[in-house]
């Protein structure tokens, strides 16, 4: 729930200028826009899109609030850093770090046993590669009025994987 209002406090005008994901302004110092700008949006739709999202997956694996603070803050750094591999200039928007969080907590109950969450790893793998080889759906696009990020949305599901695969590792 904390996350959801600092989302919709970081969609006002005034602290979105200073959090957003603007490459020059993280080169120029102000670091913290790595993990901040994924918590802003281009508009309302996205926001709400975002948000259902993350309602979603909390309502269909109930995480622990810890593993989900932790998949959270590392997957928005990891994301946050992995985007100046991309020519992208600026970037706002919560997909990349949900679909981390999707794969890692799909990845986890599938490695813990519960076979039909194969289906759900499969599905993010085949949606994210069908993004990168054919784009993201236009109407997205046109709905939110910026560019999907697919490559964060790919970051974000290697990232979750990698991550369930070393709470695997840690465990063991």
């Amino acid at each position: 729930m904390s996350v959801s209002i600092v989302v919709c406090l970081l969609q006002l005008e005034y602290p979105q200028s200073y959090a957003i994901w603007q490459r020059q302004y993280i080169v120029d110092g102000q670091w913290w826009r790595v993990v901040t700008g994924h918590f802003t949006h281009t508009n309302h739709y996205h926001l709400l899109m975002n948000l259902a999202a993350l309602w979603v997956m909390t309502f269909i694996f109930k995480p622990q609030s810890r593993s989900l603070a932790l998949v959270f803050i590392a997957s928005s750094i990891t994301i946050g850093l992995l985007n100046f591999l991309t020519p992208v200039q600026e970037y706002a928007g919560l997909s990349g770090v949900l679909h981390s969080v999707f794969a890692y907590f799909a990845l986890n109950e599938a490695l813990n046993g519960l076979k039909s969450s194969w289906l759900l790893v499969a599905g993010i793998v085949a949606k994210v590669s069908w993004e990168q080889l054919y784009g993201a759906s236009e109407s997205t696009a046109q709905l939110i009025q910026a560019s999907v990020a697919v490559d964060a949305h790919m970051f974000g599901v290697v990232v979750g994987l990698l991550l369930a695969i070393g709470r695997l590792k840690i465990k063991d």
